[in-house]
């Protein structure tokens, strides 16, 4: 039987942080905080981290999908520590950023080039711009409860922070309703510079959702015919599902396509790829940060492309993933419960049905992080090359005294 880990260490170290850090640790990583849970690490490795008590982690979380090789994996940090000793942050570009874009380009489908940043929300940030630039338009056309990063764009009306204008140009479609994308775009004509969306949805608290037969042709046609740019946030999902991009898996072309998290297996970059058509605008639309330039992540990013090739990485995860769903299914039901796995295979949601609903199942996510696997109980998980049937076997032990405590 797995026992629940002590957490003293993060536990003080947590209280300290609350004195001087605005609710000690911030953003999407605050809500993340369980009682008696693991809060700071201390080392990470493949696909496991320690956390500053010394105990161990299956991590099925990647640090929200960037580790998709594994931790402090050897090729990428090489890479990495190499450039940083010749220098990362200088007075001009590095030759490596040329390299990186190169093997984009020849990676991506349908990219023809490729600009650079720190987070998905640069590239998205930098997609609408672009778009809006192209088009002498100004509304956002997006999915309901579809996340694009924090700007203030993105945000729902009412978060903190946020005023009413600032999503006066945004307008929200339900997911799966090609008839309301075409709606919109009818009720304002000549006014929407793109539609922006993942190529599946991926909600948070929700089940994930593919599309639907013909949802994507249907989209791209009305986009098309009405000169809407068709962004892809490939941000989450890039390089997990189709190495060349989610789009080829899905069957349609978009004109921009945004990456983030996995591109750099941990080290912080961000990618917008997109058409020759907009190669132009795109080079004329001023978005920029001192540290976009910085080339040891290139040299990280570029190491991680070549590696997701060698391995392919896409297809690996995924048949990972296939495991650990049949897998923690089977414990589930050992138990009496259903376990839900919805979206893809290499970035599972889990939800379990039934009595209790969402407050059982975050009980037992619960009970699984203290015994030494990391999931959310409101968000999909990630799996990376670096996940073993061993950690997979781990995980279910922990899932089976999960559940028997809560039984």
């Amino acid at each position: 039987m797995s026992e629940p880990l002590a957490t003293p260490t993060s536990r003080a170290l947590y209280e300290r942080a609350q004195a001087v850090i605005p609710k000690g640790v911030y953003g999407h990583y605050g809500p993340a905080v369980i009682e008696d849970g693991p809060v700071f690490f201390s080392s990470a490795e493949g696909a496991r981290f320690t956390d500053v008590d010394g105990n161990s982690y299956i991590d099925w979380m990647c640090a929200y999908g960037p580790n998709i090789l594994g931790y402090n994996h050897p090729a990428v940090e090489e890479a990495a520590e190499k450039q940083a000793a010749d220098g990362s942050t200088v007075s001009l570009a590095a030759p490596v950023m040329v390299d990186l874009a190169e093997e984009l380009v020849d990676l991506v489908d349908g990219a023809d080039w490729t600009l650079f940043g720190k987070n998905g929300a640069d590239a998205t940030g930098l997609a609408v711009m672009v778009a809006r630039a192209a088009t002498g338009r100004r509304y956002i056309l997006k999915i309901q409860g579809g996340y694009h990063g924090s700007a203030p764009w993105m945000q729902a009306p009412g978060n903190k922070g946020t005023i009413a204008e600032d999503q006066a140009f945004v307008i929200e479609v339900p997911w799966n309703d090609a008839d309301a994308v075409q709606a919109a775009i009818d009720a304002h004509s000549g006014d929407i510079a793109c539609f922006i969306s993942s190529p599946y949805h991926h909600p948070v608290f929700a089940d994930n959702e593919q599309p639907a037969d013909g949802y994507w042709a249907a989209v791209e046609g009305a986009c098309r015919a009405a000169g809407v740019v068709v962004i892809l946030d490939d941000v989450r999902s890039g390089f997990r599902i189709d190495l060349a991009g989610s789009h080829v898996a899905y069957g349609f072309a978009p004109d921009l396509m945004c990456f983030g998290k996995a591109i750099g297996n941990g080290h912080p970059i961000a990618a917008l790829a997109g058409s020759e058509s907009l190669k132009q605008v795109a080079g004329e639309t001023f978005f920029t940060g001192t540290q976009f330039f910085n080339a040891a992540p290139m040299a990280a990013a570029l190491a991680t492309l070549r590696e997701l090739r060698s391995c392919d990485a896409a297809a690996a995860a995924t048949e990972t993933g296939v495991r650990l769903d049949d897998a923690l299914t089977d414990v589930a039901a050992a138990h009496g419960h259903e376990l839900r796995v919805t979206g893809v295979p290499a970035m599972p949601y889990f939800r379990i049905i039934g009595p209790g609903g969402s407050r059982f199942h975050a009980r037992w996510v619960a009970e699984c992080i203290r015994r030494g696997a990391y999931l959310l109980s409101y968000h999909n998980s990630f799996v990376c090359t670096a996940h073993t049937d061993d950690d997979i076997k781990r995980t279910c032990d922990i899932a089976d005294a999960a559940f028997a405590a809560l039984d």
